[in-house]
């Protein structure tokens, strides 16, 4: 889609979103650019599922979804978590339409292995037009979940969502904003990131677990077409740009 850009914002974000944030979009917006921002909630639903006791478990950085924690992601994430983001797009002004898989079969998915995480699983296919039609009239604010092709809900890692969404939609821009100004070493900002350096930066220990999905999403995206990747903490700093490296391995994005 051209002049598209996907960010992808953590739940707990929300709070820490910066009126220069949303001045960003808004002249994105005035410009004619597309605009789609993908929302986790991972937090809240750990609450909640304490709360109700329900066991909170993660393999891989995947989060076991058995059929009662389906239920509470689904609540969640389009009950609680996009509805305040709908709140506060609407008292910047800028038009804003909350999204979710079920929308005319806008997203459709897969387990990835239902035996061993449950509800889970990847994007496999898009309502590319409907998406077309709502993103060309405003800002689309969507959770990262997907339905399979018999209706059940599957839950899907919010880093993955938005880079296999930017992909399938082919977006010119993502951007993972997350709590730092990218990806750092020694105290400064990696400004230029291959998958090689990544590699080097992992085995080194400066690549930590909670950093390593985000980059094997965002070098997903760099392999599948997306031009211009950035991790950063605010739309209007520099970050970590990712990119494909000339003696890089385009399979192995993965196993960052």
């Amino acid at each position: 889609m051209k002049q598209l850009i996907v960010i992808k914002v953590g739940g707990n974000a929300l709070e820490e979103l910066t009126p220069a944030f949303f001045a960003q979009l808004s002249y994105w917006h005035k410009q004619g650019k597309r605009i789609l921002l993908v929302h986790g909630g991972g937090n809240t639903i750990s609450h909640w599922a304490e709360k109700l006791q329900l066991p909170v478990k993660k393999e891989n950085g995947i989060r076991i979804t058995d059929k009662q924690t389906m239920a509470i992601t689904k609540m969640v994430l389009l009950g609680e978590i996009q509805p305040q983001f709908l709140a506060q797009f609407t008292h910047y002004n800028l038009p804003v339409f909350g999204l979710n898989a079920a929308m005319d079969h806008l997203i459709t998915g897969s387990y990835i292995d239902q035996e061993k995480y449950g509800y889970v699983g990847n994007i496999t296919s898009i309502n590319q037009e409907k998406f077309a039609h709502i993103l060309a009239q405003g800002i689309g604010i969507v959770a990262p979940l997907a339905l399979d092709a018999t209706g059940h809900w599957l839950n899907i890692n919010g880093d993955t969502a938005a880079a296999q969404l930017a992909s399938l939609l082919q977006a010119e821009a993502l951007y993972f904003l997350t709590d730092v100004p990218g990806v750092l070493h020694h105290g400064e900002v990696v400004k230029v990131l291959t998958q090689k350096k990544a590699q080097i930066l992992k085995k080194q220990n400066v690549v930590t677990q909670g950093m390593q999905p985000k980059l094997a999403a965002a070098f997903y995206a760099a392999y599948t077409g997306v031009q211009k990747i950035t991790v950063t903490n605010s739309l209007t700093t520099v970050g970590t740009s990712i990119q494909k490296g000339i003696d890089d391995d385009d399979n192995s994005f993965s196993n960052v």
